[in-house]
């Protein structure tokens, strides 16, 4: 598959602490790619980077552009969107109207209302869409804010440890969504996340980031077996 994104040499500094350091890895179409690694390697300082949030030295390139002096906003115009660790909604707004604000930010065609009644139907919210999301637990509100991010029409959607606080049957529904997303709807997902079962069990290929750099990168199963992740994040389970 061609590359869709791709970053070179990409540092992130806060003061004297480079939280990303000289990140060069490419992400192709259609894929699915997973980051994890310890707290504090660079995870989402990395996301916050490629979306246009904070401002870092090196080249990010989008399906050929480069795109690393873009702000937020036109980042996801040009084809990504992102979620957060918390949930990122409109507490007083239902759910079909936080929707509305995603496909009305992003929306490439011209029938509004059918593209935010598809996606909502596709993430199984078509029963709760006049609920207030203040209203909704957690899944529903990280589901929620998984449809708008999808309205925007992305290309790429970058998924910021999107099962954090779910139960095992959450999770469950949600890996589904993704697999769909990604098989149905042909997005790309980066995806960050702690559960190494469940991060490997759906991902392509996969990169390992320790203090800001990629010490490992690969499918799945190559990750596994590297001795440095082993060492470094996974621990005796995997040796």
């Amino acid at each position: 598959m061609p590359v869709i994104l791709e970053t070179r040499q990409v540092t992130k500094r806060f003061g004297e602490l480079a939280a990303v350091k000289d990140l060069s890895f490419s992400v192709e179409e259609k894929e699915i790619f997973g980051i994890a690694g310890p707290n504090g390697a660079g995870k989402t300082t990395l996301f916050n980077v490629i979306s246009g949030i904070y401002s870092g030295s090196g080249e990010i390139y989008f399906q050929g552009a480069r795109i690393d002096r873009l702000r937020p906003f036109q980042v996801c115009l040009k084809g990504i969107a992102r979620t957060f660790q918390i949930p990122s909604v409109f507490s007083t707004l239902t759910v079909y109207d936080n929707v509305r604000v995603g496909a009305h930010f992003g929306n490439h065609n011209l029938d509004e209302q059918k593209t935010i009644r598809e996606v909502i139907d596709f993430v199984g919210l078509s029963g709760k869409q006049d609920i207030e999301a203040k209203h909704l637990p957690l899944f529903d509100k990280k589901i929620t804010m998984l449809a708008a991010a999808l309205a925007t029409e992305p290309k790429i959607l970058m998924l910021d440890e999107p099962i954090g606080g779910l139960s095992p049957g959450e999770i469950n529904k949600c890996v589904e969504i993704f697999m769909r997303i990604n098989q149905e709807l042909g997005i790309t997902l980066i995806v960050i996340e702690h559960l190494m079962k469940v991060l490997m069990g759906i991902s392509h290929r996969m990169m390992i980031l320790h203090n800001g750099e990629n010490i490992c990168i690969g499918s799945p199963e190559e990750v596994a077996q590297d001795s440095q992740v082993i060492e470094v994040y996974l621990g005796a389970e995997y040796a």
